[in-house]
This record gives structure tokens, sequence and C-alpha cells, in this order.
């Protein structure tokens, strides 16, 4: 069978969608990538996979957005794929509407969050994301959804009466404590072995809740704060390097940039946090989870069905430095509670987080 992955950009196609390619690979599928051309998608052109650029842009601009849907018809009738399986709510909606139109046999679609329960997003255009997800709907075969609470809003809303949440998953032979790596790690960073070092993973943009995290850290004077991501160039809003580094932590702040050595950088860490004020389901949180991390995020939708409050980790209001900080704090003065935090929230992601496990159930749902 022929699958077309369509994504919007090369950071959603490299890291969130290349294990998945992979497996359908390994099935025997003849596998396609299509996306925004970017740097990143040298690594998936590395292993052989054939990705198509797409003149995708990531905001609310209708002529690019029918220069990239009549670019993606002309793509599916070209290619003729059994299987269109598209990702991200612009891309998503204008793959499967164009797949219609091209005739493609099977349309699939993985929500990762969908826009209307984005806080930050204005009611019209909450009111207008409903509308293209009920539409795309209506000519999509399958429907998945990496969190538990989109796939009940896809059936209440009616959106999809059958949506399925498969979860997100990450190796654990990839991710997973490792004392050697720390000290190595930690080493090469000129880091003290019993310096409380708190983590975060993410692109560089607001809604990650750098603010608040910036803030927080001024209450946690005993721990420094490793910032790994950086923003992409289709990201908008606030530069929230700048503010992190106008929040006076000096040298208790690393900015460390976009790394491939993220699975080393999180055996170094202590504590691992994402205060976001909207996700869809965090890989970043199953990484430190599978490393032995414990969690503080915000109890917004996809961490809190990750992180079990006061088991795995430590759960708080979005948009809250104060509970944020407290979280932060109390993790770093109980090196006990961190351990025990760490190792329940690593029996919870090898249950539910396993990348082979998701891989598997999304293939099988996806009829491949």
């Amino acid at each position: 069978m022929k699958v077309i992955e369509i994504t919007n950009v090369d950071f959603s196609l490299r890291h969130f969608l290349l294990p998945l390619m992979r497996a359908m690979r390994a099935r025997g599928h003849e596998v396609v990538g299509a996306c925004a051309e970017g740097p990143l998608l040298a690594d998936v052109r590395a292993e052989g996979f054939r990705v198509i650029g797409i003149p995708f842009v990531r905001r609310l601009s209708p002529l690019e957005h029918i220069r990239a849907f009549k670019s993606l018809v002309a793509i599916l009738r070209a290619e003729k794929p059994d299987l269109v399986h598209a990702h991200m709510p612009i891309s998503g909606f204008l793959a499967r509407i164009a797949a219609r139109v091209a005739g493609v046999p099977r349309t699939a679609y993985t929500c990762h969050g969908f826009l209307f329960n984005h806080a930050s997003s204005s009611l019209p255009r909450r009111g207008l994301s409903l509308i293209m997800e009920w539409a795309a709907g209506r000519v999509t075969d399958v429907f998945l959804t990496v969190s538990e609470a989109e796939a009940r809003d896809a059936r209440r809303l009616r959106i999809a009466p059958l949506a399925e949440a498969v979860r997100n998953g990450r190796d654990p032979a990839v991710f997973h404590p490792d004392p050697s790596t720390r000290a190595r790690t930690r080493g090469k960073l000129g880091v003290a072995t019993d310096r409380a070092v708190i983590i975060a993973v993410s692109r560089l943009v607001w809604h990650k809740g750098y603010p608040e995290l910036a803030a927080a850290m001024r209450s946690v004077p005993e721990a420094e704060l490793w910032v790994v991501g950086e923003r992409l160039d289709s990201d908008r809003g606030v530069d929230v390097a700048a503010v992190l580094q106008a929040a006076g932590l000096g040298s208790r702040l690393r900015m460390l940039g976009y790394r491939t050595d993220v699975a080393a950088l999180l055996a170094a860490a202590d504590i691992f946090t994402l205060p976001s004020r909207f996700e869809g389901l965090p890989m970043s949180v199953i990484e430190a989870m599978l490393t032995g991390l414990p969690v503080v995020a915000t109890n917004v939708r996809g961490p809190a069905e990750q992180v079990v409050n006061e088991v795995t980790g430590l759960a708080v209001p979005p948009g809250d430095p104060a509970a944020l900080g407290s979280a932060l704090r109390r993790l770093v003065r109980e090196p006990d509670l961190r351990a025990r935090m760490g190792q329940a929230g690593r029996r919870r992601a090898l249950e539910f987080y396993d990348e082979a496990k998701v891989l598997s159930r999304t293939l099988d749902l996806l009829g491949l």
C-alpha cells in the first residue's frame, strides 16, 4: 500500500512522524512524506524516505492556503496514494479536502490538539476552527487523536463519532536513566554532581509557559534551568528567549538551543517542567518520564493525562508562576520524593507510552 504522511513543517515530520513512517515501511508499505521544506528533512531523506515539499504556512492566509491546496491536489493526483494520513490543524484540513478532490480511496487524520481549545485563540478563530474540524471530519475515514480528551471532544461535538485515542510514544531504549551519561554530560557542561537541574524541552513560544517559568525560577535559587529548543521560523509572538534572559537568573540559566542529544540532557537533569497553556500530548513529557524524571506540568489537556499529581509529578494551574515556583522548590529540596516520583513516572510511561505499542495500535487502526 502507498501512504502519504502530510504535516505542516519539517520539525513535525522529523520529530513526530518519522517513527511512524519507519513502522509503516517495516510492514512493507511505500511511505512518502509531505510538508513545508526545511533543514530537518535532511535527516528523513537520509533514511531513504522521499519527502515532497508543500507550500504550507502556519498562519491564517487564505491566498497562501489556496496555493497549498492546489499543490496538494496536483501532487495527490500524480502520486495516486492508497491512503493519505494528515496531521496538524491547517495542513490536516487542507490535506483531507484535497484527498477527497483528488479521489484518494482512504483518508485518515491524527489530531494533535484542537485549535478551538487553545486558550489564546479569539472566539471567532475558535469558531472557525470548530467549523473546519467538523467539515473535514465528514471526509475522514479514520479519525485518531493523541489524547483521550481530544477523542472525547471529537465524539461529543460530532466531529468524528468513532474517534480513537492512540496516544504518543517514545523508545525506552533511547530514553532511560543512565548514570554514566549523567556524569559525562554534566562534566561537559561543568555542572557539579549535586547541583539541582531543572530542564525544559520545547519550542520557544509563549504558550509553552516560559514567562511563568522565568518568574518561578527566581524563587528557586538552589537550582539552575536548562532550556532546550529554539523558535521555528514560522513561530510568531513574544520572543520568550529574551524574556528568559531578562529574568535575572544569570549563570543559573543555560539556553542550550536545538539539540540532537536530548536523551543525554534529560539523563543529566533532576526535574522536568512544561508549564504550557495548551498541549496535545507532549512527547517531551513522555521522554522525561521514561528517563525517570519527576514532571512539573500544568493541568491542561494532555499533560493532565500524563502526570498523576503527587505520584509521578506535580500538577499546577496554567499561568500561575507562584504555584509553579512552589512545586519546583519542593522537588529541588526533596531528593527522595524526586526519586520516588521519577520511578513511578517511568513505570507509567512504559505501560502507556512505549513507542512500539503506540505505533502498533496506530498502524492497526489505519488498516496497515
